[in-house]
């Protein structure tokens, strides 16, 4: 595809070097080793790279190892992303179409030593989430189980390359990103892609559930919907089994569960009204997923109601009286099936 000098891959390691040193780019580099010519079948390298200088990133939260990411041990990833965010008026805008190339959140926490503040209490890591930050005091949130359970590993990156997706035809030249930015490429509204992240901060979610392991019956025959620690509705929702995913059920510890279909509606659907779309909640909301013997899991608002590939959360309800019941979530988007909460009590949302 690309016509690739045995120099590129020293271009990209160097672009992530820290800034302040002699071989980070100032502002952005242009690589010119591009498919000009079209020659070949992939349409993502057929325009110039423009390589974005990365400032020094920290991990810090609860962990037992904080400090400087070494990025020069780390391979670059590439995502591709329509960025579209949103206006004054809250209706969607289209920025450009851009391939990134950078260090993924999943290599870059790979060797954090988890500390969780509230593992006493609830040891498994799904609760947890992370907070990116940059100098300006922008804030994007990721849930734990985005970054480490889906199917499709090593969609959100900290970019240290763009290059543009020019259309054939039209030839239009989207603006380049001057800066590093994180990039979530399952995001339909981009607006978590913040510019210069330079924290990531480590956080279990901060609310306390009793948890009753072994609870027998476990039944919930509605559950609560809250903003912050304010309840905004009791619901039992009825459920049309609009749509159906064929899976095959795996869980992390347990291993395989079944080979069975799950039928029930899209959770963001019936959420909607109690959560609305604001760039607030796109790009800072985190959900918990709490079920009645206080097992329970954290979702960002972005990853349950604003994905752009269609593996959505189902809400699914079990027959009245059955232990686990009366309703679940079903994650289709990951691997392991260890948020798939069932006698789900309540859904807790914080900014």
């Amino acid at each position: 595809m690309k016509i690739v000098p045995a120099i590129l891959p020293l271009l990209l390691l160097a672009a992530g070097c820290k800034n302040g040193s002699e071989n980070a780019p100032s502002r952005i580099q242009v690589s010119a080793a591009y498919d000009t010519s079209d020659k070949t079948n992939n349409f993502y390298d057929n325009t110039e790279t423009h390589f974005l200088a990365v400032p020094e990133i920290t991990v810090d939260g609860e962990v037992a190892n904080p400090g400087k990411v070494d990025l020069s041990t780390l391979t670059t990833h590439s995502v591709f992303v329509k960025e579209t965010l949103l206006d004054s008026t809250g209706s969607d805008k289209f920025v450009g179409a851009f391939r990134y190339d950078g260090y993924s959140l999943f290599d870059i926490l790979d060797k954090a030593v988890l500390k969780k503040a509230n593992s006493k209490e609830f040891n498994p890591i799904i609760d947890l989430y992370v907070e990116v930050r940059n100098a300006r005091g922008d804030m994007a949130v990721f849930s734990w189980g985005e970054i480490y359970y889906p199917v499709n590993l090593n969609r959100v990156i900290i970019a240290n390359a763009v290059s543009r997706i020019v259309p054939s035809k039209t030839r239009d030249l989207w603006p380049l990103p001057q800066e590093s930015k994180i990039v979530s490429g399952n995001d339909l509204i981009t607006e978590r892609n913040i510019s210069n992240p330079e924290r990531i901060t480590v956080r279990s979610f901060p609310r306390s559930f009793a948890v009753t392991k072994g609870l027998t019956p476990m039944f919930q025959k509605y559950f609560e919907i809250y903003e912050g620690s304010r309840m905004v509705a009791e619901i039992a929702p009825d459920i049309r089994n609009a749509v159906t995913y064929n899976t095959v059920f795996y869980g992390r510890g347990k291993g395989i569960h079944s080979t069975s279909p799950f039928k029930g509606d899209l959770l963001k659907d019936l959420l909607q009204k109690y959560y609305p779309v604001t760039k607030e909640n796109l790009r800072t909301g985190i959900l918990c997923l709490a079920a009645k013997d206080g097992y329970r899991c954290t979702l960002a608002y972005s990853e349950l109601f604003n994905r752009n590939d269609q593996q959505e959360f189902l809400l699914i309800r079990t027959k009245a009286g059955e232990d686990g019941g009366l309703y679940r979530v079903f994650p289709s988007a990951d691997f392991f099936s260890d948020r798939a909460v069932r006698s789900l009590s309540g859904i807790y949302l914080i900014k």
